[in-house]
């Protein structure tokens, strides 16, 4: 197959990435993204209830039950081979997804993502004390040790009104999250960590426990917001892992 004829395919054998926001945050983190990854790759920003577009809709308080709703509204467009990417409380919520969709009928995903958070077996000691609903000052205080936003937002009396009620629920949603025992997926488990981040190499590495398919860890420099402080580094690495998949669904698409 000649350069033409493969960029033909490529039109044709889009790969899905479906990409789940962190908490407190609207699909609009990964916009950017889809001016910044190959054309074979159509990065889709999932959002969720209580938020951007949905902001009339109520926040959800279960996992779970947020994950089968979302995996019912996606089910339709995953006309093509899709992956799953969320970072933080998107990574368990993505997670949640793959399995709801395989009970829908649907495939797995070729790949799953899990970016800067513990694995769901982990979680015990990294979410200790988010059980329970925090104060606006303890939320507050929580964003200023997570360094992802800067004082002049926190100091914004009208945005900090619409955005703690949307986080208050989001670290709820994490903080009473509990794993079950079920069949593990088979699809591939990739993670990304920042090495100045809470989540420890032990948190990290638990993510295998959630697949009979391979499984990596790519450490990359930051803290918490590290997709967003070396954006071009997470995208190597999703575009690298997902390459193989592309091809194999092109040269499929040839036979």
């Amino acid at each position: 197959m000649d350069k033409h004829d493969f960029d033909k395919v490529n039109a044709v054998t889009k790969l899905t990435l479906l990409c789940l926001p962190y908490s407190g945050a609207s699909a609009m983190v990964y916009s950017r993204w889809r001016r910044k990854v190959p054309q074979w790759l159509d990065v889709q920003p999932v959002e969720l209830p209580g938020r951007g577009a949905r902001y009339a809709e109520p926040l959800h308080a279960d996992m779970r039950t947020l994950a089968q709703q979302l995996a019912h509204e996606q089910k339709p467009r995953l006309t093509a081979p899709y992956a799953l990417f969320g970072h933080s409380l998107g990574a368990l919520l993505a997670c949640e997804m793959a399995h709801a969709l395989r009970a829908l009928g649907c495939p797995e995903p070729v790949a799953l993502f899990a970016s800067g958070t513990a694995a769901p077996t982990m979680r015990a000691d990294y979410d200790r004390g988010f059980a329970e609903p925090k104060t606006d000052a303890q939320l507050i205080d929580q964003l200023r040790t997570l360094n992802g936003t800067s004082e002049e937002v926190l100091a914004n009396a009208e945005l900090m009104s619409l955005t703690l009620p949307i986080l208050r629920a989001d670290f709820l949603l994490c903080g009473r999250f509990e794993p079950v025992q079920r069949p593990l997926l088979k699809c591939p488990v990739h993670v990304l960590g920042g090495k100045a981040d809470k989540a420890s190499t032990e948190q990290l590495i638990g993510w295998s426990k959630e697949t009979h398919g391979s499984f990596s860890v790519d450490m990359l420099a930051g803290g918490h917001f590290f997709i967003h402080e070396h954006e071009a580094k997470v995208l190597r690495v999703i575009k690298d892992q997902l390459d193989v998949h592309h091809r194999r669904h092109a040269m499929a698409a040839t036979a």
